[in-house]
């Protein structure tokens, strides 16, 4: 090959580096056009973008990786013609349902607004629509090249399109803005953004893709279209189901939200906009911790599958324990620090808009905590699809979405609550999802780490961790800016759990000779 094989950490340092910029950079995009567009406009852009992000995970998130798995074991035989056969079947079957969904999108934006009581939100998904399909291709070429084990491809092409999204998304809405455009259109060319930054990331991943012709010419004969395509559907689907969890919820948590506020409480459309538009911006926050923790269990749960086959069930554990733990330890801070300071962190981030930071601060207080558990649950679900059971995430997050439901109907419904119900109900959503998840990990994983021992010095220094941040925060507010003060805050109270942290010996050598350069790593926190 023209370039070499990564070992597999490296890769999965790759792609855990490639998500890092490509969620920083998605922050750099959605919290300016929070200034930008305020309350209304990005209600606009976010029932667009959530109905987006389904119709994505649904058309890629298991396939891909399926199609890599299906590649790499072909590669590892030398079976070439079997390679060939492997993507011209993945690319045939992704482009077709890109084709469909993007279809939808284009073609029934007015249908799909006025499901969800937004007729505004209309251009918004046409100019999404394309996007589907772009990124459907792109996942294709992603799968192959990372069962090639070339995984530069997928982290240059991820992260191209995250700057053509910044740069062209914002760059449209400030041109219209400046022409007077209303909302609607504004929040249309803000997303628009999203379909040129797919496009240049296809682009920028079919430039770089391991070439076919540079396979060795092995004569072997390859499997059957229809037999692959089975195997992929096999391997695919499960995968996606899991994935899809957390967009399902999202846009169930939409739809019902937008529902009760207009047919129930009496909102007009463009008031419940308003007030669908103040809770996004607490969620655009929401939805980054569980993103850099994603690359995490994608990282190390290959290990407790490749120790499971070789029958070594107490590194399948180990393998287990560290994902469980650095998990808590990542996301427990990220989550509570979120929740406590809500207010000052969403005024220096929403400068422009500061009546809609300070009311989205409420929903940013429930949906730090939340955040946690959402971690949480993208960590058991790897554990249990791991484990080989891969239906059970799918039970857990069923239950999930009825909670939601009910909890939905009680609290936004009541004129009492309204809006606010939703960030409450997204809380005890994802709990009872992880308390479920928990209980099947003590019930099918034998090798698991003990609960308590889990979690009980992590919970400990978290809390001081958050008296720390109010503290700090308080005592910087006396001689700053209200709104500068909170920098100064979190940076007191990081050190503070990252101090506690090591002191207590909540981190041991084994559990960072997990991850990348770990060892090393070790050696200069002195772990033992």
């Amino acid at each position: 090959m023209a370039r070499r094989r990564q070992n597999f950490m490296g890769g999965a340092a790759i792609l855990a580096g490639a998500v890092a910029a490509t969620k920083v950079l998605g922050a750099l995009y959605k919290i300016p056009l929070g200034n930008l567009l305020d309350r209304e406009g990005m209600a606009h852009f976010y029932i667009a973008y959530n109905i987006y992000s389904l119709l994505l995970v649904l058309s890629t998130a298991g396939l891909p990786p399926a199609l890599s798995r299906m590649v790499a074991r072909a590669a590892a035989q030398r079976r070439y013609g079997a390679v060939r056969r492997c993507f011209g079947v993945g690319l045939v079957l992704l482009a077709g349902m890109g084709l469909v969904c993007s279809g939808v999108m284009c073609l029934l934006p007015e249908t799909l607004a006025a499901a969800l009581h937004d007729n505004a939100a209309a251009p918004a998904l046409r100019a999404l629509g394309p996007a589907v399909l772009l990124v459907c291709l792109s996942a294709t070429l992603r799968g192959y090249s990372q069962g090639l084990g070339d995984m530069v491809p997928t982290a240059a092409g991820q992260v191209a399109e995250s700057t053509g999204k910044l740069v062209i998304g914002l760059t449209l809405c400030l041109v219209l803005l400046r022409r007077g455009a209303d909302t609607a259109l504004c929040a249309a060319g803000a997303i628009g953004g999203v379909t040129a930054g797919a496009g240049l990331g296809l682009l920028v991943t079919a430039l770089l893709l391991p070439k076919r012709r540079t396979l060795p010419e092995v004569r072997d004969v390859p499997p059957e279209r229809g037999r692959l395509l089975r195997e992929l559907l096999r391997t695919g689907v499960p995968i996606t189901v899991g994935a899809a969890g957390m967009s399902l919820i999202t846009l169930l948590d939409q739809t019902l939200v937008t529902a009760t506020l207009h047919d129930t409480l009496g909102y007009s459309a463009s008031e419940t906009a308003a007030l669908y538009g103040e809770y996004t911006f607490g969620m655009t926050l929401f939805m980054l911790p569980p993103s850099f923790i994603y690359p995490l269990t994608v990282s190390l749960m290959p290990t407790v599958s490749a120790a499971l086959t070789r029958r070594d069930r107490r590194a399948a554990g180990d393998a287990a324990g560290a994902a469980l733990k650095l998990t808590v330890l990542a996301a427990l801070p990220a989550g509570v620090g979120l929740s406590v300071l809500a207010k000052p962190i969403l005024l220096l981030l929403y400068p422009a808009v500061p009546e809609t930071a300070a009311a989205a601060a409420y929903h940013l207080t429930f949906l730090g905590l939340a955040c946690v558990f959402v971690c949480l649950m993208v960590a058991t679900n790897g554990v249990l699809q791991a484990y080989g059971h891969p239906l059970l995430p799918v039970g857990t997050l069923l239950c999930g979405g009825v909670l939601k439901i009910v909890t939905n109907y009680l609290m936004v419904g009541n004129p009492a609550v309204g809006i606010r119900g939703a960030a409450v109900s997204t809380l005890y959503c994802y709990a009872l999802i992880v308390v479920l998840n928990l209980i099947a990990i003590a019930r099918f994983v034998p090798e698991r780490p003990g609960y308590i021992a889990l979690f009980a010095k992590p919970v400990l220094v978290t809390a001081v961790m958050a008296l720390a941040a109010r503290g700090g925060y308080g005592l910087c507010c006396r001689v700053m800016p209200e709104r500068l003060a909170v920098l100064p805050a979190v940076l007191a109270a990081a050190a503070v759990y990252a101090v506690l942290i090591l002191a207590v010996g909540a981190v041991s050598r084994q559990d960072a000779a997990m991850l990348p350069k770990g060892e090393r790593l070790a050696e200069k926190l002195h772990l033992r």
